[in-house]
């Protein structure tokens, strides 16, 4: 790759052309929405990812700036994401929190090398059933996760495999507190009515309200905001027995995130090779797929390679504050979207509000119930999750539903990386025997050939791909079964493409029929498998004069050679 093919253009720079005080009101009104939205799912990330709830704050808004500043969508909002809740925890209990640290900063460069050699494209090659079969199966261990916190269990600290969290939730089943309970579920149920409250009916009128002047005042309050709030009010005002962000954490600081330096050593970054392949193959499909739900909604582009790329800087720069891994999000960014964002300045803004919401509210923070937060997450959960899909796994294919089902119980029994692996070969597989199964060799009847052939001239017409995994399909007409006859013509006007496999089997059908006497001709070549044939020198032992333009020049030479 030439350096001067190497293109760095942040969507920024592009969006501020034309730019004016109307968007630039927008933007901001969008940023302040998006801000108010993200502080409680950024704490409850980093609580349930086994950190502290700053780590997630911290990450939003350092991580946040840089994905607006430097990325190639105009709208897309970055910050800590539910997906990666498992795969953080996971990490952190095995290597602690300084290899979650040293392996952010690994897929932080990894991220921006993808960038760099403009891997962003190669994305949107993961299968569609591959990414419904993980992104459930997170759901499902996000939910499994919090159970812990909604019903206030006595667990000191829960295990990261999936069987053993079910036992240790079992075996603790009878330490529920009711106190908590209730607010779990009045959290939860809430979070599902909100939105359905200021719903318009069927045929599109708005709802009518007793008092709508109250209606348009709580209309625009985001549903986890309004959770928060009331959770916070309730432990406050009644002095409820139930753990807080204040009794497990000691609060969120009231100040700027202190520049921290993970011991990074080589021997350290071998070990951590595994979790830092995970974070960035998390990251890139989940900013890639949120920044396609952008574009669907807006109407423009984005450039994945430069998405990848600010990916890869706020990753490597987010753990040297202590925060989590970052990636795009796609709720904050249909949220940015909806209330009116123009350009990457709405992102911006977004950074800029929860970073003065942490310098001049944190205190207020020390109240808030883990057990909102437990709801919060499990709304998230249930919304992430495409449910529906299973319900329509027997309107596909055999391949389609072993997929889904594969990569979703290999999610929520292994890990991420095991599911997508496994995934990908078995997409592979059921991909050669697909393509395989539509190569066909047929022999042609002498009466459907143009011109009658002579005694002893036999026709084949080959169609589709004659690859590695369908040369089974040509290495019989070299056999005695096949009557090859004095002349045998294959017809390749319908062969789209031929491999070096493939083309090694034909040469091994030319060996053997030169060995019985027979003449091999080939009419109809298309250009991939022409051009295969003269870099290879395969043209030449056939012998130029054997491969001719069309059938019926093919027949004409066949029975020159027959006769």
């Amino acid at each position: 790759m030439k350096i001067s093919s190497l293109r760095f253009r942040p969507a920024l720079v592009d969006a501020l052309k034309a730019y004016n005080k109307t968007r630039f009101t927008h933007d901001v009104a969008a940023g302040l929405t998006v801000g108010i939205v993200a502080l409680p799912l950024a704490m409850a990330f980093a609580i349930a990812s086994g950190a502290k709830p700053e780590a997630g704050i911290f990450t939003a808004i350092i991580g946040g700036f840089l994905i607006s500043a430097l990325g190639g969508s105009r709208v897309q909002i970055g910050g800590p994401a539910g997906a990666f809740i498992v795969i953080i925890y996971g990490i952190i209990e095995k290597y602690g929190l300084g290899g979650l640290l040293m392996s952010t900063i690994c897929a932080g460069v990894l991220l921006f090398a993808m960038g760099v050699f403009r891997i962003g494209t190669w994305i949107r090659y993961i299968p569609v059933p591959i990414v419904i079969g993980f992104t459930n199966g997170i759901a499902v261990l996000i939910a499994l996760s919090q159970l812990k916190d909604f019903f206030g269990l006595s667990i000191a600290k829960m295990p990261g495999d999936f069987f053993a969290q079910i036992k240790v939730l079992l075996a603790h089943a009878h330490t529920v507190e009711p106190i908590t309970v209730a607010i779990a579920v009045g959290a939860l149920v809430l979070m599902f009515s909100w939105p359905a409250v200021f719903r318009n009916n069927p045929d599109g009128s708005p709802k009518a309200f007793r008092f709508p002047r109250l209606a348009s005042i709580l209309k625009p309050i985001p549903s986890p905001i309004l959770v928060l709030v009331l959770g916070t009010t309730a432990v406050t005002v009644f002095d409820l027995p139930v753990e807080t962000i204040g009794s497990r954490f000691g609060g969120i600081p009231q100040a700027l995130p202190s520049l921290q330096l993970p011991p990074l050593t080589w021997e350290v970054v071998k070990q951590l090779f595994a979790p830092t392949i995970t974070i960035a193959l998390l990251g890139a499909i989940e900013s890639l797929l949120c920044a396609r739900v952008a574009d669907n909604i807006t109407g423009q582009r984005h450039d994945p390679n430069q998405e990848l790329m600010a990916q890869g800087a706020a990753n490597f720069i987010v753990p040297f504050f202590g925060g989590i891994p970052a990636t795009g999000t796609i709720a904050r960014t249909v949220t940015n979207i909806r209330t009116g964002a123009t350009s990457p300045i709405a992102g911006i803004v977004h950074a800029l509000s929860l970073l003065v919401i942490v310098l001049a509210a944190a205190p207020l923070a020390t109240n808030v119930p883990l057990a909102a937060l437990a709801a919060i997450l499990l709304h998230v959960a249930y919304n992430m999750g495409e449910w529906h899909e299973f319900r329509r796994l027997m309107d596909f294919s055999m391949n389609y539903r072993i997929l889904v089902l594969s990569t979703f119980l290999l999610t929520v029994i292994f890990d991420l990386t095991v599911a997508v692996e496994v995934g990908l070969v078995l997409a592979c597989v059921f991909f050669i025997y697909r393509v395989s199964s539509l190569t066909q060799v047929e022999k042609i009847p002498a009466p459907a050939l143009p011109v009658w052939p002579a005694p002893g001239v036999v026709a084949y017409s080959i169609f589709g791909s004659l690859f590695f995994g369908a040369v089974g399909k040509i290495e019989v007409l070299g056999q005695p079964e096949s009557d090859p006859g004095k002349v045998m013509i294959l017809k390749m006007t319908q062969l789209i493409n031929l491999d070096t496999t493939g083309l090694d089997a034909l040469e091994t059908v030319l060996k053997t029929l030169q060995k019985n006497g027979c003449t091999l001709i080939l009419c109809g070549l298309n250009h991939q498998p022409l051009s295969l044939m003269r870099r290879t020198g395969f043209l030449d032992r056939l012998g130029s004069e054997n491969c001719v333009e069309d059938l019926t020049h093919a027949i004409a030479r066949a029975n020159t050679l027959a006769g």
